[in-house]
């Protein structure tokens, strides 16, 4: 087998698999790469039995021959080749790669004991990509880290006619996010880890579904993948979201930005980073107090509601979080200093939303 492939467009391939392929492994094969050849090019797959990722490189191929290599170890050798185009020749059991002046011979292990992967061929349901991976961006953050939170640490994705939805929560945050969508999708949780690899690779263009016992598949039109889901019910989120709004503000989403950076510098970190918000005849003060002192800002805002004033206090990383995929202007949303607060942008024309708990004041 001899192929001729752009050091661009392996280097692609091989860095979505090397995020999934375990660089250690009980299993030796688990940290294997395996490369199926064809006329057209080459498919690089491979799995850490929660994610299996098989991704498609354009290449000149003769003689098609399939080959099971390291795969970091193989990832490291082309991204370090001096040339821009790199030949591969497999004879026996030993693979070459080349590129420029440089000449490398890698052993290649043993394809039979290789354990298959399968991708379905048939499609439940389409979305678009784009714009998938952009709402997953916008709520990715409000997903725990936490073993012990269970479906906490997974991403709900949520069919309603002619839209979706995605949903993350820890537990003292929600992040909602609706995008357009037709057909007739399943309501399922992926954990938020294999979410950060569909970011990854879906781009705009059409993301296939394929719904299995316990498993989604997504394919698109290099790349395929099939995600373990999670068991289990995710929370009735809608609960905590505020009906009654009292009072509303309306700001710049960096300017806020900016001044709870500010003021989070003297923050009590033992107290959950802790930044007061007072809001009163058209003025937003921000105020955050430490063991080394204490600091203050004041934005101008727009008002509105039906109370005068307003004192609440937030975690400041959650309200940064909260404001990431905010342009333009911010709409916050109080309905009282200890009730749940709505962080979103004017108007609401994005789908985004972000809901979250008040500390005590």
């Amino acid at each position: 087998m001899k192929a001729n492939v752009t050091k661009k467009t392996l280097n692609e391939g091989l860095g979505l698999l090397e995020r999934v392929i375990p660089n250690r492994s009980s299993n030796p094969l688990l940290t294997a790469l395996k490369v199926e050849a064809s006329e057209g090019g080459l498919t690089l797959s491979g799995t850490n039995l929660e994610i299996d990722l098989s991704c498609f490189v354009p290449a000149e191929v003769q003689q098609p021959e399939n080959f099971v290599v390291p795969a970091h170890l193989f990832a490291q050798i082309v991204r370090n080749l001096g040339g821009e185009l790199v030949e591969l020749e497999l004879s026996g059991q030993e693979l070459s790669v080349r590129s420029g002046g440089s000449d490398f011979k890698l052993q290649t292990g043993d394809i039979g004991a290789y354990p298959p992967l399968s991708f379905p061929a048939q499609a439940d349901v389409s979305l678009e990509g784009g714009e998938l991976s952009r709402a997953f961006s916008s709520v990715r953050y409000a997903a725990s880290n936490e073993a012990f939170q269970a479906v906490f640490r997974g991403i709900k994705l949520e069919h309603h006619g002619e839209s979706a939805r995605v949903v993350a929560s820890d537990g003292y945050r929600v992040a909602i996010r609706d995008f357009p969508a037709s057909g007739d999708g399943k309501n399922l949780i992926i954990p938020a880890r294999s979410v950060d690899e569909l970011i990854r690779v879906l781009k705009d263009g059409e993301a296939r579904f394929t719904y299995g016992d316990g498993m989604l598949t997504v394919t698109t039109d290099r790349v395929k993948m099939n995600l373990k889901l999670l068991d289990g019910d995710f929370p009735d989120y809608e609960r905590v979201i505020p009906k009654e709004i009292k009072l509303q503000v309306t700001l710049p989403a960096t300017a806020l930005k900016e001044a709870v950076n500010r003021v989070a510098v003297l923050a009590d970190k033992n107290a959950n980073n802790r930044v007061e918000f007072l809001v009163s005849e058209g003025t937003l003060r921000l105020a955050a107090e430490g063991d080394y002192g204490r600091a203050q800002d004041t934005l101008s805002v727009t008002q509105g509601g039906t109370e005068q004033a307003m004192s609440l206090a937030f975690n400041a990383r959650h309200v940064l979080d909260a404001l990431g995929p905010i342009d333009g202007d911010a709409e916050l949303l109080f309905s009282g200093s200890t009730s749940p607060a709505i962080f979103r942008a004017v108007g609401g024309g994005s789908g985004y939303m972000a809901v979250m708990v008040t500390l005590r004041v």
